[in-house]
């Protein structure tokens, strides 16, 4: 079972323990455009003491420049090469792990933030506006064939998606084996508005059934996000822990990299969640705002 971290010799232990924080952002370090009491005094400490921290996200809607100005309207400190979307791990993933061709362009299924990481990595995409327009009629079907300048199908969440654009990914897939099929995160729902959305898993799902093929998804919990930020950072697992709100992402995520977990009780789960999962974090605590060492 997760030990609660609640007395301070407990707190400053642990923080002793570790060299790099990996945060979640939405339910660890705000919700929505509020900062939970006392994280920006947590992490000036924790930079005081000489610690990593790095943001971990699954938005891919947004790049680390974007993310960058919400964290200075919340007044929180932080830099650019701090954050660590899932958009970043992809397009770090095609430069460097694929060594993606230059040749080749990548065909993405996303917003602003997938585009503007693969730029930063020098990779050339189809511009969206060519498909924004959707299918007029069947007969346009037929205008859609295979093209053997695509290297690689990456889908993000979109909220422009339309039936050209899944005909299109399926196509370049279908016909050519090597095409690499990736995806920013497998999240089903994503939460806005006081309720739940269908998530990037859930337009994931519309390519994947019909081409009986998984993608490589650079997102948390999966593991490709890991290695492209221990390959980045160098970072010593041992000696890093994932701090999160989710047990079956940001949790999973650490646990199955071998680092160690700390799970905040500010956003989805819940005591009784908690005690009711298999997955269980190294350590839990009311809030990040509490770890004070």
């Amino acid at each position: 079972m997760a030990t609660k971290l609640e007395k301070q010799e407990d707190i400053t232990a642990f923080v002793d323990s570790i060299d790099t924080f990996l945060l979640d952002c939405d339910g660890v370090i705000w919700a929505a455009n509020h900062v939970f009491d006392g994280v920006q005094t947590v992490l000036d400490l924790l930079r005081s003491k000489g610690k990593r921290i790095l943001f971990v996200t699954n938005n891919s809607t947004k790049s680390r420049k974007a993310y960058l100005k919400k964290f200075q309207s919340l007044d929180i400190h932080a830099s650019a090469d701090e954050i660590f979307g899932s958009s970043y791990a992809a397009a770090y993933y095609i430069a460097n792990v694929l060594k993606f061709p230059k040749a080749k362009k990548v065909y993405v299924i996303g917003m602003a933030g997938v585009r503007d990481e693969l730029e930063s990595e020098g990779i050339q995409y189809v511009e969206p506006e060519e498909d924004s327009k959707n299918l007029g009629s069947m007969d346009e079907m037929a205008t859609i064939k295979p093209d053997p300048e695509i290297g690689a199908v990456l889908l993000g969440f979109d909220l422009d998606i339309n039936y050209k654009k899944l005909a299109k990914a399926f196509t370049y897939l279908h016909h050519n084996k090597d095409c690499h099929f990736l995806a920013t995160n497998s999240d089903l729902t994503f939460p806005a508005g006081g309720t739940v959305y269908p998530g990037t898993g859930a337009l994931l799902s519309a390519l994947t059934a019909p081409l009986d093929r998984d993608p490589v998804i650079l997102g948390k919990p999966h593991q490709p996000m890991l290695d492209v930020i221990i390959a980045k950072y160098h970072l010593d697992k041992e000696r890093t822990c994932m701090v999160g709100d989710r047990l079956d992402t940001d949790i999973e995520f650490g646990k199955t990299g071998g680092l160690k977990t700390l799970l905040v009780m500010t956003g989805v789960t819940t005591p009784a969640s908690l005690e009711a999962s298999k997955i269980q974090p190294d350590f839990y605590i009311s809030s990040l705002g509490h770890l004070k060492p």
